[in-house]
């Protein structure tokens, strides 16, 4: 392989993940390698995809909105388009996880009420009168 061409471990190397990823990557049309025979030769197109999917998929982007995103970068001349669209995934994923660290928040909350009503019962504060054996 020459310097701007990489093979699957190459890449799996590089980016610590397997090539089965790289392979499903290809199976949604993320990369798209040549092929010399049996083998898959990777280029540095294909390499910058794989670095893009992945830190979309660190940011829960889904691999839909990861393909529209790269897709629109080939697509056009300018970042401009793709810079909005961008700013426009951001957002809506920023406002979905404040969601959820409100939701887990409430949850821990919910969680620590229930803890100190435990630790309460467990010492014999607040603790339901015991009964009496009849005789």
């Amino acid at each position: 392989m020459t310097e701007s061409t990489y093979t699957i471990t190459d890449l799996a190397r590089e980016f610590h993940v397997t090539p089965r990823a790289i392979r499903y990557y290809e199976d949604h049309r993320l990369l798209a390698p040549e092929r010399r025979g049996l083998q898959r030769v990777y280029s540095k197109r294909d390499r910058t995809r794989l670095k893009l999917t992945l830190r979309g998929k660190r940011l829960g982007l889904s691999l839909a909105e990861i393909r529209e995103l790269i897709d629109m970068y080939d697509a056009t001349a300018g970042e401009h388009p793709q810079l909005l669209k961008f700013l426009d995934v951001l957002t809506q994923r920023k406002a979905a996880l404040e969601q959820q660290r409100e939701d887990i928040e409430a949850v821990l909350a919910e969680i620590e009420r229930f803890e100190q009503q435990c630790q309460q019962l467990l010492t014999g504060k607040n603790a339901p009168p015991r009964r009496r054996k009849a005789a």
